[in-house]
């Protein structure tokens, strides 16, 4: 929802201790950030409301993929498809990085079928036999019954990433002049003072405020079996890590987190592992010298380095050392790969 709100004058707004905007978004999903960004986009003073916090997961917003089609029955949507390609593009442009990926859009149905003959003539798809339906993306639709139609539109379809388009257009709003503000959930959530925290028992786990499912917490077993990552488990890669947690919750945490009924969410995440659970980053050496730098290993506990090794990488790949680390008393000889020259523990 939008409304535009009257603004007073500066110094009225100045000796009531008020903010003045425009126009207020109320709804932070896609719809609304691309509202903000469309309003900041016009130099307004926009203000972005969210009831939860940015980018949850309890509305129609998130996730990794949407389709984008303009095979509509009714007519007039196919325009407001192209209009949003055309501005998905110049978002894209703006950010410097891509949501949307094209693919071709294939509709099929029985020939009666009304809604079908529409959406196929509103997008302008060419219809295609059988023989050419069987020859293409690997026969994967030669199963189509006989005498159905089916027309493909060469470049009527695509792929959205969800979360990150909402992203994107937030961070444009932001950079536009906007003003988001998420809301803030009780007694769980980090804004509320809630810890993050570690357990070094048996189980390891540790844990993170409310944040991206509001009223929920995060906690993690550090650890599980082994995995091949071009052929991961997702159901159940996590062998009993979900009981061992439970039963840490049911200890530690008793009559404040449910654990009876098991997570509400499981999400396996892949540690790529060292043998000392130390990084990688070093020259590759050998052949290749100063010329290749490796970043790798970072055993389930990197991220939150992310930016800090992102510059002692370019600085090595571009400089030939890291001055920022020796600068910040960061000692790389932990993270050599000689380390594990006649020792496979390595540190």
């Amino acid at each position: 929802m939008a409304a535009a709100a009257a603004a007073a004058s500066d110094d009225a707004a100045a000796a009531g201790g008020r903010f003045d905007f425009d126009v207020i978004v109320v709804g932070a999903g896609i719809m609304g950030s691309c509202a903000a960004h469309a309003a900041a986009s016009r130099g307004a003073r926009a203000l972005l409301l969210e009831r939860f916090d940015l980018l949850h997961h309890l509305g129609s917003s998130h996730g990794a993929s949407r389709t984008i089609r303009d095979a509509y029955a009714k007519a007039h949507y196919p325009p407001m498809v192209r209009l949003a390609r055309r501005l998905w593009a110049d978002a894209e442009a703006e950010s410097g990085y891509r949501v949307l990926t094209p693919a071709p859009q294939l509709t099929v149905g029985p020939p009666g079928d009304a809604s079908l003959l529409a959406a196929v003539g509103n997008s302008g798809a060419r219809r295609v036999d059988e023989d050419d339906l069987a020859g293409r993306w690997g026969g994967a639709f030669r199963g189509v019954p006989d005498g159905w139609v089916a027309a493909v539109s060469e470049l009527g379809g695509g792929v959205l990433n969800a979360t990150k388009s909402v992203a994107m257009f937030q961070a444009l709003a932001v950079k536009g002049g906007a003003v988001v503000k998420p809301g803030r959930e009780r007694e769980l959530a980090a804004e509320a003072g809630f810890p993050t925290f570690s357990s070094h028992g048996d189980p390891h786990v540790y844990g993170t405020p409310s944040l991206e499912l509001p009223g929920l917490i995060k906690i993690n077993y550090d650890g599980g079996p082994p995995c091949d990552p071009d052929g991961r488990d997702w159901a159940g890669g996590g062998g009993d890590a979900a009981s061992r947690v439970a039963r840490w919750i049911e200890e530690f945490m008793p009559d404040h987190v449910e654990a009876a009924g098991g997570p509400v969410v499981r999400q396996p995440c892949m540690y790529s592992m060292t043998p000392d659970k130390d990084f990688v980053i070093d020259f590759l050496g050998g052949e290749f010298g100063d010329d290749v730098v490796v970043g790798a290993g970072f055993s389930g506990h990197g991220f939150k380095m992310g930016p800090a090794v992102g510059r002692i990488l370019a600085e090595m790949a571009m400089d030939g050392e890291a001055r920022t680390a020796a600068e910040a008393g960061v000692e790389l000889r932990h993270f050599r790969i000689s380390r594990f020259e006649g020792n496979a523990m390595g540190n």
